[in-house]
């Protein structure tokens, strides 16, 4: 490969094609891509493909996945360019956590230095940038070896996608997730695991003003599980325990033969999500009301991202090169997961957060701030290019 190219140089080639970038982040962020909006996702993919084909790369585009629960997804896509160097692997998402309609409702729109809309930040300017930043490299004269991943699920913790990831890292030496930054500029190095997990328990039906004895009530069995989930929070430093979601019976006079309700539980290291796993198995596996029975199933699972050396390695290379743009970067470690879980338990070096700075993700406010999109593109760029130092 070709001497490295000056950082000037590539930011200079940013600058040029920003025109470009802003049209992409309009007119993606005005298409309606929610996970389970497949249509949509797959508008966004042509897109994606196009801009690939364009550098040059070989796509694959994988269509019929589908969700745990049956619902189809949207296509996987993968861009791959021929170079030489260390093998990097870029991913992205295409997917929103938004319904139909969002995208009319709440179209695009600038304020001040700000561009507002659905996924605007999570992670229609991350992906974008991606594709940038290869752009950059390319008019530059630069090829590294850069597998691009475009994921169409990531938001309901790809069941579709995760297991192609998993099988493309292992042929790759780093992996750089296209998130945007956290809202303070800082990038992510470590993340929380999580296990998305649904519980249903079955009971036993009866009138409730007749014979409320012959009974045996699933709502109160669950309140008194969630009760005791509850108390997982605050047993380890990072674990977190919530249940967001809960239904049950079919009316206030029958005492209800099943309910079922949802958790969140996340820690940041292994050790202690493995620990309160087995603990929430427990607990649900336990009986708490007589002659009732649970079942529980993962509807999704995401490792902990921790902080390795490797990792630290790729952030000190992320601030020397933000040092050489003329401006500053540090880490953090988040509590949202992202497929760089998968990456990092894969055991490749993984950097997070390399997308522009945004904020207020999943929410009306949702926001992406114009004036990083050039030097976090130009840092993104950089990292790329110079990969084999961090490694």
């Amino acid at each position: 490969m070709a001497a490295n190219p000056a950082l000037s140089t590539l930011r200079d080639a940013v600058q040029e094609r920003l025109p470009a970038y802003l049209a992409d982040l309009e007119r993606l962020v005005r298409i309606d891509c929610g996970s389970y909006t497949p249509a949509g996702v797959n508008t966004v993919a042509e897109v994606i493909v196009d801009r690939l084909e364009g550098l040059g790369a070989a796509v694959t585009r994988t269509g019929n996945g589908t969700a745990p629960d049956g619902r189809p997804l949207g296509d996987l896509v993968v861009g791959r360019l021929a170079g030489s160097g260390p093998r990097v692997l870029l991913i992205g998402h295409m997917d929103t956590v938004f319904d139909a309609g969002t995208a009319a409702a709440r179209p695009y729109r600038t304020e001040g230095d700000r561009a507002l809309g659905p996924g605007v930040s999570d992670m229609k300017g991350g992906l974008l940038a991606g594709l940038s930043a290869l752009t950059a490299l390319h008019d530059a004269g630069h090829h590294p070896s850069v597998t691009f991943v475009a994921n169409p699920d990531e938001e309901v913790g790809s069941p579709f996608s995760g297991p192609h990831i998993r099988a493309l890292a292992a042929d790759h030496d780093a992996a750089l997730v296209l998130e945007c930054a956290r809202a303070n500029g800082d990038i992510v190095s470590a993340r929380k695991g999580i296990a998305d997990v649904a519980v249903t328990i079955h009971g036993r039906a009866a009138h409730a003003g007749i014979e409320p004895e012959k009974g045996r009530n699933a709502i109160l069995a669950a309140s008194r599980m969630v009760e005791a989930l509850a108390a997982v929070n605050g047993r380890w430093p990072t674990v977190t325990c919530n249940v967001g979601v809960i239904a049950g019976g079919t009316r206030p006079n029958v005492v209800a033969e099943s309910c079922r309700f949802e958790v969140d539980l996340r820690a940041a290291s292994a050790a202690e999500f493995a620990e309160a796993e087995d603990v929430l198995r427990e607990i649900v596996g336990r009986p708490h009301v007589a002659d009732t029975t649970s079942e529980l199933s993962v509807i999704a699972s995401h490792p902990p991202m921790e902080k390795s050396p490797a990792t630290a390695r790729l952030v000190s290379l992320a601030q020397s090169i933000a040092g050489e743009l003329g401006f500053t970067v540090q880490d953090a470690a988040t509590g949202g997961a992202s497929d760089a879980n998968t990456t990092a338990a894969a055991g490749v070096p993984t950097l997070d957060g390399l997308g522009p700075v945004g904020g207020d993700d999943h929410a009306p406010a949702e926001w992406l701030d114009l004036g990083s999109v050039p030097p976090r593109i130009s840092l993104l760029a950089g990292l790329i290019a110079r990969i084999d130092q961090g490694l």
